[in-house]
């Protein structure tokens, strides 16, 4: 998995984008094979810009944060550390905020949702942030939106 790491967060090559995909996809079915890996991911995913590799590197963010705090898998749960999530939470609202595609946002509103379990200050700045844009959004940014917000509330 480093391998594939080092080209997924060279972050201004095009050729980037597929090994962010190849990630996406091993997470998605078999998250415990980028575990070992989780201070290289966590220390670039702050890097990534380019929409077609941020869109998987914000769906790993996800399925890590959904296998850490609602199936609390133990090996997620051991091996994820504090700057681990703290780094998640930080690209997540920069991916949030920033010019990103839906699917990126989306996916960072619910990793934010959960992290605000552990860090109670993201769930009134995810509020926030979510209020402010969501008459500019798209349909799909309203959808999701409101979904987060009823929760938040």
């Amino acid at each position: 998995m480093a391998p594939l790491m080092e080209i997924a967060f060279k972050v201004d090559d095009p050729v980037s984008c597929k090994a962010c995909w190849i990630l996406e996809f091993t997470a998605k079915k078999k998250l415990a094979s980028i575990l070992p890996n989780m201070d290289i991911f966590a220390g670039n995913i702050g890097s990534v810009h380019l929409d077609p590799a941020v869109r998987p590197i914000a769906k790993i963010c996800e399925v890590l944060m959904k296998a850490y705090f609602q199936s609390k898998d133990q090996q997620t749960c051991e091996t994820l550390n504090e700057n681990h999530l703290e780094k998640v939470t930080s690209a997540c609202f920069d991916w949030l905020i920033g010019d990103h595609k839906v699917a990126a946002k989306a996916y960072s509103m619910t990793s934010l949702l959960l992290l605000g379990s552990k860090f109670e200050w993201i769930h009134p700045e995810l509020q926030m942030i979510l209020e402010k844009n969501y008459l500019n959004g798209s349909a799909a940014y309203k959808a999701r939106a409101r979904m987060t917000l009823a929760k938040l509330r």
